[in-house]
């Protein structure tokens, strides 16, 4: 319910959220958010309040920033943006940037200020910033000074850039924030309003930017960060996600500051890279996808990775094989989980004490969960069904009333998942609802074929669709990446296809396998199905 005037001048998000007959049912009992709400300073002001000044908020290589430390660098921001870029409550700025305690702090500044934070993806180029510029209407953009040449040729026409990370030359965000103060009052903005605009990372097409209000940033630290996460102000939270990503925004920023930890960010994140940074700092909790998981098995031998003791998983399916090999090189569990965009965070997991390698696990404290059918009703255990989500959170999606009423009906947040339960309210994910395979009846579930693949010894990566078939409707094709030394070829592909018929239902083997050099991704490691079905 929007039940509070807005603390927002521009009142452009406000007017362009979804008909509220399309809203999701929300549950917010038991949170107790004030109805005047600016998140920004209650994730970092009542640290300061608390007496948390002197302990770890941010780490980087050769960077350590305390709380009062990023407290005084998001309140100068904070007064760059008003009084020296216009900043008016309620408009839209762009960031764009490498994970970095800057980024970080430019986050926080234009919430805390008012503002609505844009962050974006760094391997973002011109045409797809200049269509979120346009969707957001941007007027103002900071940006790493690495990456600034295709924002400002996406922007230069239509928004004011700003510069960062370049060496604190003239005009540049650093040379703004010399001689600001080191206080500022928190706009007061009202608990519905608009936070952040996140754009999907575009697995299905164009991406769709989702509204989020400043109680959902906390909900979401207060759901899975809180039952899942639990962390302690001793924590170091680590990841490969970028701040643009709600996955990584979570992990890497909103988890640590709401429970006093520190967080690790690293501006290029290989695997290697990702494992030497949890042993250079002592990092206990680590947020990645599962190619990532997957690469780092066979390097983890080699890093201090003792201080690690949870490790977090969502982006994608994430195969048995992953899990198995993850838990005998580390001695560690992967807790999987499933969120999304339009939802901010993971609503969906696998809680320590309770993994049930496979499954996905169950609904998140805060969340109501269901798998139905196509008129919406609940399908009986076992059954392939439709995932739907009620919680805190839910979609809003930025002017853009027919995709909403795809995403949300009869109250309920319907993300394109498709799953299962069993007997014990587990939840087993099947694939995407559009990645559902028909194959001559049968029902197969393209991320099952990919897990049986990967235990080959001589794949590396691969990704699963259905293609068109005249006499079974569709039929299984498999993208295959190889490990070096194997040799592509039709021997091969008679292997691999007899390998899948001994381990699942010989139905489900792949008719089709074609080797490729390597596979769509989004940034945040996401296959691109779509991309392998357009061929």
């Amino acid at each position: 319910m929007i039940s509070e005037p807005t603390g927002h001048l521009d009142t452009f998000c406000r007017d362009s959220l979804p008909p509220r007959e399309l809203w999701p049912r929300l549950l917010l009992d038991g949170l107790g958010y004030p109805p005047r709400l600016n998140c920004a300073a209650e994730l970092l002001d009542t640290r300061i309040a608390a007496g948390d000044g002197e302990r770890t908020a941010l780490l980087a290589p050769g960077i350590r920033w305390s709380y009062s430390e990023l407290h005084a660098a998001v309140n100068r921001i904070a007064h760059v943006l008003v009084e020296d870029l216009g900043l008016v409550p309620g408009n839209r700025v762009l960031l764009r940037s490498p994970n970095t305690p800057l980024l970080a702090a430019c986050w926080l500044a234009v919430v805390k200020a008012g503002g609505v934070v844009v962050c974006t993806m760094p391997m973002l180029r011109r045409r797809e910033l200049a269509a979120i510029a346009e969707k957001a209407r941007i007027r103002l953009a900071l940006t790493d000074a690495r990456l600034a040449e295709e924002c400002e040729q996406a922007m230069e026409e239509t928004a004011r850039i700003v510069r960062f990370q370049g060496g604190g030359g003239e005009g540049s965000l650093e040379a703004l924030m010399e001689g600001k103060p080191t206080a500022f009052v928190p706009c007061d903005t009202a608990a519905d309003d608009v936070a952040a605009i996140l754009f999907t990372s575009g697995t299905t097409g164009q991406p769709k930017g989702t509204l989020h209000f400043h109680r959902d940033v906390l909900a979401v630290t207060d759901c899975f960060g809180r039952h899942i996460a639990r962390p302690n102000p001793d924590d170091v939270f680590c990841g490969s996600p970028s701040l643009a990503f709600a996955y990584g925004l979570g992990g890497l920023l909103l988890f640590p500051l709401r429970f006093g930890a520190a967080a690790l960010l690293l501006d290029q994140v290989t695997p290697a890279s990702l494992l030497q940074g949890i042993a250079d700092h002592r990092a206990t909790i680590c947020f990645t996808v599962p190619t990532v998981y997957r690469a780092m098995c066979g390097l983890a031998g080699s890093y201090d990775l003792t201080s690690l003791r949870k490790c977090i998983s969502a982006g994608e399916t994430l195969p048995v094989s992953t899990w198995e090999a993850w838990r005998r090189a580390t001695g560690l569990e992967i807790l999987d989980g499933i969120g999304s965009t339009e939802m901010l965070n993971t609503f969906l997991s696998s809680a320590e004490g309770d993994v049930r390698p496979g499954s996905t696990g169950k609904a998140v404290p805060g969340y109501l969960i269901k798998v139905v059918d196509e008129e919406g009703e609940e399908v009986p255990c076992g059954e392939i069904g439709r995932l739907a989500v009620c919680g805190p959170t839910g979609c809003r999606y930025l002017d853009d009333p027919e995709r909403q009423r795809g995403y949300v009906q009869n109250g309920w947040n319907l993300t394109g998942d498709a799953y299962r339960t069993d007997e014990d309210g587990y939840f087993w994910y099947q694939a995407r609802t559009d990645d559902l395979i028909i194959s001559a009846g049968n029902n197969i579930a393209a991320p099952e074929v990919e897990g049986v693949l990967l235990e080959h010894p001589y794949i590396k990566e691969c990704g699963v669709v259905g293609v068109p078939d005249t006499d079974r409707g569709q039929i299984v094709k498999a993208f295959v990446v190889l490990h070096a030394g194997a040799e592509p070829g039709e021997e091969l592909v008679r292997e691999l296809q007899e390998f899948v018929k001994s381990q699942i239902a010989p139905y489900k083997y792949p008719r089709q396998i074609e080797f490729v050099a390597s596979l769509p991704r989004t940034e945040t490691g996401k296959l691109q199905r779509f991309r392998l079905r357009e061929g």
